[in-house]
C-alpha cells in the first residue's frame, strides 16, 4: 500500500538500531586505550575509481526512462545528478504533471507544509530531491534508494500498518538534511565559480518517495535518477506488501546499464531486519530493452528544461568524485597524517574546512587549540578504521563516515571523511555536531526563547514541563543527539504506543515527514522562502538555516539545522563545554561509538579534554512518563562486537 506524503525523506546518515553500551558509569573493563603514537601513514581503504557520467550516459538514462514512461502512459519529469549532487539535466515529457501535492496523513498542523498543493514546476524539485537521495545515500559498499529511505525514517521500523511497540526508524528526521538553506551545501554555479563543486544542496532535503535510485559505472556510484509524474510526493507506510509504483518502474528503467551491483543493494543488508531497495523489478518493465536514441525524443517527446538555482536547459557531464573539481579530494599529508583521509575542497586546491582553533574566545576561557582539534579528528578517524561497518558489503568491512568538529559557536573547526563514505553524511555530521554543542550550551534556552517563531518558543516550555526542569538547556547537562532524539519521537519512550510524545515531537496524531516538531519548525521559514524562489523567482533563502539569534554577527549556532538521530557528543575541558563532534555515514550505534571514543582518545592524546563528566551527562535524567513509571534518557549507544581488531564487547563502558 502506498500513501504519498513526505518531503525530505530519508537519508542514510547512519543506520542500525539502538545498541547496548553507554557512556556513563561501570567499570573500565573493555575500554579502548588511547593510542600513544599517531596513526601509521598507510592506507586501509580502497579509493573509488574516478568514474563519472558522460553526456551520452545521461542521455541514455533519460531515454530509457522516457520509453518506460511512455509505455505506462505517465508523462514524467526525469532528473539526473552526479555523486556530489550536481544536476546534470532535467527532462520534462509533454503533458507531465509538474505540480507537487503534500497531503496530510493525520491532523492538519497550522503553519507547516503538510496539506499543501504546490503548483508547477514544484514537481521538478521533487525529481531532483529523489535523484540526490539515491546518489547521496549510496557508496561502493551499499546502494540505497528512496524506498530504502522510506523504510528507515518513519515512526516505526520496519514501517507496517499493524506495527505495535516498535521504535522509530534509525534515521528518523534525516529528511531535514541537505537543506536548501545549509551553509555547507554548495549552490548551482557556486564553489568559487566552478559549477561542479559539491556537495550540492537538495531543494526538498532527502526524499522517501519511491522513484529515486543510485547510478553506477563499474561498481562505482556516479550519481542518481529521480522521477516525478503523478504530482504527489510521499512514502510507503506499509512495508509488509509490495507496491506497483509507476514512478519507481520508470526510474528503474533509467538505471539499465547503470544499475547497482546486486550484492550491495539494500535488500542484501541487515539492520536487525532486511532493508528494502525496490518493489519494482526489471521483469515488470513494459518498454523494450533498447531505448530510442535521445536525439529522437528531445524536442518531440519533451525537452530538457532549466530549473532555477539548480540547472540550465542543457545536459552536462558529471564530475568524477575524488577529483579536485568534484569538491571532495584526498587530503595532503600536511592536512591529516592518516593517508586515507578525504576533505572538502574549493576546486582550486584549498581545503574548505582546514583544521583550526576555536573561534569562541569571547565565550570560552580556553577554546580548543588547533592541535587539540587535530587530535580529536584524527583519533575519531582512527576509531572508524577499526569499526565493523553496519551498512556495508561485504560483511566485516570497515566503517566509512564523515566527521565534523565545531566550537561552541557552531563554527567548523575541521571536517574529514573516509574515501567512500556516503555523501549525505557530510551535512549530517555537521548537523549532529552543532546539535550537541547547541543544546549543551548555557545559552540554548535563551536562544530558543528568543526565536521569533512562537512554535519554537513553545517547544522550550514543553521541554521544561516534560523534564521537570525549569533550567533545562542552560548548561547543566551534556546533551548528545541520541538524547535529543529520545525527546523528539512521537512516543516517549520510543515505540511504546499509547504513551505521549516527547516535547520536541508533534506527536503521532500529527506525524508527517514534513513535520518532525522542533527540527522542522526551526527551518520552516527557510523552506517556504526557497519554494517561493523556485515558483515565483523571489529572493532565495540565504545559506544560513534557522532564525536563531546571532552568536556573532552573521552567524547563528545552527546554520544547517539540527538533527535528531544519534552520532554526536559534546567535547569538554574538565567541566567546561568547548565544542562537539558529529559522525555520520554508517549505523547509528557505530556513529555514536566513533564520536564517543574519538573524543575520549583525542582528548587523552591532547591532554585535558574529553567527554562530558559522567554526572552531567543526559543519561542521568530520569523522566516520569504518561501512564505511570519512569524512563532514563541515553547518552550514547555502542554496538556489540564493534571493532574488527578485538573481541571486546563493552568498549564504551567506564569512559
Amino acid at each position: 500500500m502506498r500513501i504519498r506524503a513526505s518531503l525530505a525523506m530519508a537519508s542514510m546518515a547512519s543506520l542500525s538500531l539502538a545498541g547496548c553500551g553507554g557512556g556513563g558509569g561501570g567499570s573500565t573493563s573493555g575500554a579502548v586505550n588511547p593510542p600513544v603514537s599517531p596513526p601509521a601513514a598507510t592506507t586501509q581503504y580502497s579509493v573509488p575509481a574516478q568514474e563519472s557520467l558522460s553526456v551520452a550516459d545521461v542521455q541514455q538514462v533519460m531515454a530509457q526512462a522516457v520509453a518506460e514512461a511512455q509505455a505506462r502512459g505517465l508523462p514524467s519529469a526525469i532528473a539526473v545528478v552526479d555523486r556530489v549532487g550536481n544536476v546534470l539535466g532535467v527532462f520534462v515529457m509533454n503533458g507531465a504533471n509538474l505540480a507537487l501535492s503534500i497531503p496530510n496523513l493525520a491532523t492538519p498542523v497550522p503553519g507547516t507544509l503538510p496539506g499543501t498543493s504546490l503548483p508547477a514546476p514544484a514537481g521538478l524539485a521533487g525529481a531532483i530531491a529523489k535523484a540526490v537521495t539515491g546518489a547521496y545515500l549510496s557508496s561502493s559498499g551499499n546502494a540505497f534508494s528512496t524506498r530504502t529511505a522510506s523504510f528507515i525514517v518513519q515512526q516505526n521500523f520496519p514501517p507496517q500498518s499493524n506495527a505495535a511497540n516498535i521504535p522509530s526508524g534509525p534515521l528518523y528526521g534525516v529528511q531535514f538534511s541537505q537543506l536548501p538553506c545549509s551553509d555547507l551545501s554548495q549552490r548551482f554555479g557556486g564553489g568559487g565559480g566552478a559549477a561542479l563543486i559539491g556537495p550540492k544542496r537538495s531543494p526538498l532535503g532527502l526524499s522517501a518517495d519511491a522513484g529515486g535510485f543510485p547510478l553506477y559505472k563499474n561498481g562505482v556510484v556516479v550519481g542518481g535518477i529521480g522521477v516525478m509524474g503523478d504530482g504527489v510526493y510521499g512514502f510507503d507506510p506499509d512495508s509488509a506488501d509490495v507496491d506497483s509504483d509507476n514512478e519507481e518502474f520508470i526510474a528503474l528503467a533509467g538505471t539499465r546499464g547503470f544499475d547497482a551491483p546486486d550484492d550491495i543493494k539494500a535488500d542484501r543488508i541487515q539492520a536487525v531486519v532486511q532493508l528494502r531497495y525496490s518493489d519494482a523489478t526489471t521483469a515488470g518493465l513494459k518498454a523494450a530493452g533498447t531505448a530510442p536514441a535521445f536525439s529522437t525524443i528531445n524536442g518531440t517527446a519533451g525537452n530538457v528544461v532549466a530549473v532555477p538555482a539548480y540547472a540550465a536547459a542543457s545536459i552536462i557531464a558529471g564530475s568524477a568524485y575524488g577529483a579536485e573539481g568534484s569538491g571532495i579530494r584526498a587530503s595532503t599529508a600536511a592536512e591529516f597524517s592518516n593517508r586515507d583521509a578525504f576533505v572538502l575542497t574549493n576546486g582550486s586546491g584549498s581545503n574548505r574546512y582546514p583544521v583550526r582553533a576555536g573561534t569562541d574566545s569571547g565565550s570560552v576561557s580556553q577554546p580548543l587549540t588547533q592541535a587539540e582539534a587535530q587530535a580529536i579528528l584524527e583519533e575519531a578517524f582512527k576509531i572508524m578504521t577499526r569499526t565493523r561497518a553496519q551498512i556495508r558489503r561485504p560483511l566485516d568491512s570497515k566503517a566509512q563516515v564523515s566527521i565534523s568538529l565545531v566550537d561552541t559557536h557552531g563554527s567548523v573547526l575541521g571536517l574529514v571523511r573516509s574515501p567512500d563514505a556516503p555523501i549525505f553524511g557530510v551535512d549530517v555530521s555537521l548537523q549532529k555536531a552543532r546539535t550537541a554543542a547547541f543544546f549543551s550550551n548555557a545559552k540554548a534556552a535563551a536562544e530558543l526563547g528568543s526565536n521569533p517563531d512562537a512554535k519554537v518558543q513553545n517547544r522550550l516550555a514543553l521541554a521544561k514541563s516534560f523534564l521537570g526542569d525549569p533550567a533545562v538547556f542552560t548548561g547543566q547537562t551534556a546533551w548528545t543527539n541520541r538524547a535529543i532524539g529520545n525527546i523528539a519521537r512521537p512516543y516517549f519512550p520510543d515505540g511504546e504506543i499509547g504513551r505521549g510524545p516527547g516535547p520536541f515531537s508533534p506527536g503521532i496524531a500529527s506525524f508527517n515527514p514534513f513535520h518532525s516538531g522542533l527540527q522542522s519548525e526551526l527551518v520552516f521559514s527557510n523552506i517556504v522562502t526557497h519554494v517561493g524562489a523556485l515558483l515565483n523567482g523571489t529572493p532565495d533563502t540565504p545559506a544560513r538555516c534557522t532564525q536563531m539569534p546571532d552568536v556573532v554577527s552573521g552567524q547563528n549556532r545552527l546554520q544547517n539545522g539540527i538533527q535528531i538521530f544519534p552520532g554526536s557528543v559534546p567535547v569538554y575541558r574538565g567541566s567546561v563545554l568547548v565544542g562537539a563532534l558529529g559522525v555520520s555515514g554508517d549505523g547509528i550505534d557505530q556513529d555514536d561509538m566513533i564520536a564517543f571514543l574519538g573524543t575520549n582518545n583525542g582528548g587523552s592524546r591532547a591532554g585535558g579534554l574529553g567527554n562530558a563528566p559522567s554526572a552531567s551527562r543526559s543519561d542521568q535524567i530520569v523522566v516520569s512518563i504518561s501512564g505511570g513509571g519512569t524512563a532514563r534518557l541515553r547518552f550514547v549507544g555502542c554496538p556489540f562486537a564493534p571493532l574488527l581488531d578485538t573481541s571486546e564487547q563493552n568498549v564504551c563502558q567506564g569512559l
